[in-house]
């Protein structure tokens, strides 16, 4: 019998990198193409539950539908009142409740052009989250919003 101490062998250990939790997808309609690129500016830090934010682009209603079509899990739509017609984004948040029936899409109206419609109305008839006047939505309001 021998005095010799015998070791296990250690197991190959390596660390998992840990991989990037999935973004909130925010999809962003509105025919200003600098709409798009001043709320992806004033977001582009924000984390929630330490989620980043993914931002998907539509330039009409028609293809904030498509949008929402491909991707089902969109967290929120910020969603422009007048587009392509005086009222597009309307059609388009009644659409996303009826058509796609898509009741988990927090739905944003905004819109250039305040008193066009009463907010109350619109809350209640189109089953949206909340309206904003563009103005008012500052880089502290957009990370409120989200």
């Amino acid at each position: 019998m021998s005095d010799e101490l015998v070791f296990a062998a250690e197991a190959n250990v390596t660390e998992q990198p840990t991989s990037p939790r999935k973004p909130w997808k925010v999809l962003i309609v509105d025919d200003d193409e600098e709409v798009h690129s001043i709320t992806k500016l004033a977001l582009r830090n924000f984390t929630f539950d330490d989620r980043p934010l993914q931002f998907i682009h539509a330039y009409t209603g028609v293809e904030g539908i498509e949008q929402l079509r491909e991707h089902k899990d969109v967290a929120v739509c910020l969603l422009d009142v007048v587009m392509e017609t005086e009222h597009a984004g309307l059609d388009t948040a009644s659409r996303i409740r009826t058509e796609l029936k898509n009741s988990f899409v927090r739905i944003v109206l905004r819109t250039g052009q305040p008193g066009q419609a009463p907010e109350e109305t619109i809350i209640a008839e189109y089953d949206i989250n909340d309206y904003k006047e563009k103005t008012e939505l500052t880089r502290g309001k957009l990370h409120t919003l989200m």
